[in-house]
């Protein structure tokens, strides 16, 4: 390869990645991606895409299992486990190749190797196959992602104890499963499994599960995996693990006092780390934020010509965060005018457990927090017609909302695709919406989104169906 300066080069494909780079040429800027492991990023290839895959067929699974009520039988229903992950790793391929096609029909040069930063706008990226390559650049962005938190003691073996990769290609069923962890993550992993006749149990070092979420939506979820046979131990610890030929014991220590868990399998889902070593840093002025790379509100590190964007840069971890802090960031760089930085509160957040959870913006308890006289408004999917012809009655809207300017606030969403649904609430915090313009939005009937406006009615005291 002739070409070794560049105007950006972007460490990393992920979704933060790839987009800042296609966005780059965009903007006429000559560009390249360095990529170590696969286009697409943990996301494509080893979170969101194959885990949403195995949900859909968990979920139609346990569907048809109570179809009788809807006047549908079905005789001799069982799942093939191995056919599930083939399919979820031929989905994950497909798009994989559709990353490659995009930088490729966008004229972004990719290149395969491991980057590290090499003094003033330089990089230095090794192939392992004797092939190493001296890069610059004015501009490169840091975009290498994160990897799952090893917790001592809990360490994923790939057999017994297992990490997000060996959770989404299991060889066999296991009849037991402890997820360490209540987050987005392990609350879908324990969906999955729970729903395919596995016993669940998680453990979570806080006093509730998905601690991120609003109060209420935690405390649905939970009565609502608690109703489907899960077992959540809160406030809880585990301090050990004992494995035997083909089984765990788990000590955890807990409110309630020391307890002893054996199962099958172990999933241990405790968050993430930023994916900082061997890119480089030492010899820069860029800081870390624990295991996250510290940066200004257009991504900039404190390295001039260095910027870092997504999971390396700190929460909140979502692809969609990603992928739209590296538009904000490649377009500052290029020098657009009209570029506004990335407001926390307008990203929304999915977790795609059943039932799906959906937020935006405050929870209720940190808008109080911050000062906010309150209005808040719920609504119940079971005073919802097109929810009980889904026969997907249990679930719930909340909207926040500032009492003195109407302003939305947040809204907090559990039951079915609220993941769809909340993209309504964020297009509304986009565009500054009170609660006013809300009331007066025409929702459609029959369907599940007329909640979301029954919600903003209940908080002004207004709502017709409750």
């Amino acid at each position: 390869m002739a070409q070794t300066s560049y105007d950006l080069i972007v460490i990393g494909g992920g979704p933060g990645g790839y987009v800042s780079a296609i966005r780059a040429v965009q903007l006429g800027l000559k560009t390249a991606l360095v990529e170590r492991a696969l286009l697409g990023g943990v996301c494509l290839n080893w979170g969101c895409i194959p885990t949403k895959t195995l949900l859909h067929a968990a979920e139609l699974y346990h569907s048809m299992k109570n179809a009788d009520k809807l006047g549908l039988t079905i005789k001799g229903m069982t799942f093939d486990l191995k056919k599930m992950v083939e399919r979820s790793r031929t989905v994950s391929s497909r798009l994989n190749k559709g990353v490659a096609h995009l930088l490729k029909k966008n004229k972004v040069t990719v290149i395969e190797g491991a980057a590290r930063l090499a003094g003033a706008g330089g990089l230095h990226v090794e192939n392992g196959k004797s092939q190493n390559l001296s890069l610059s650049a004015k501009h490169i962005i840091l975009a290498t992602g994160a990897r799952a938190r090893v917790l001592p003691g809990l360490e994923p073996d790939g057999a017994l104890v297992w990490s997000y990769k060996e959770a989404l290609v299991p060889d066999a069923m296991p009849k037991s499963l402890l997820v360490v962890g209540s987050g987005a993550i392990g609350m879908e992993f324990a969906s999955f499994f729970n729903m395919l006749g596995c016993h669940v149990k998680i453990v979570e070092t806080l006093d509730r599960v998905l601690p991120l979420e609003d109060d209420e939506i935690s405390t649905f979820i939970r009565k609502s995996f608690e109703a489907q046979g899960v077992a959540i131990h809160t406030s809880a610890t585990v301090k050990s693990l004992k494995k035997a030929k083909n089984s765990v014991t788990a000590a955890i220590e807990s409110d309630g006092g020391p307890l002893k868990i054996k199962v099958d399998r172990v999933i241990v889902a405790a968050g993430i780390v930023g994916n900082v070593e061997d890119i480089g840093l030492r010899n820069t002025k860029v800081k870390l934020d624990g295991t996250h790379i510290a940066v200004d509100q257009w991504s900039r590190t404190d390295e001039p010509g260095v910027y870092a964007i997504g999971d390396v840069a700190g929460p909140p971890w979502l692809a969609h965060k990603a992928s739209h802090e590296g538009i904000i960031c490649v377009e500052k760089i290029a020098g657009l005018e009209d570029v506004h930085p990335l407001d926390s509160t307008r990203i929304p957040s999915c977790t795609y457990s059943h039932p799906q959870v959906a937020s935006i913006g405050l929870s209720e308890r940190k808008a109080k927090e911050q000062g906010h006289d309150v209005k808040v408004g719920r609504f119940s999917f079971s005073g919802n017609g097109k929810a009980l012809t889904l026969d997907e009655p249990d679930g719930m809207v909340k909207t926040v909302f500032d009492a003195n300017t109407g302003e939305l606030l947040g809204a907090h969403m559990a039951g079915a695709v609220v993941t769809e649904l909340v993209q309504g609430y964020a297009i509304a915090k986009t565009l500054e919406t009170t609660e006013t313009e809300l009331m007066h939005t025409v929702f459609p009937h029959p369907t599940l989104s007329e909640m979301m406006q029954e919600s903003v009615l209940d908080a002004y005291g207004r709502a017709i169906h409750l």
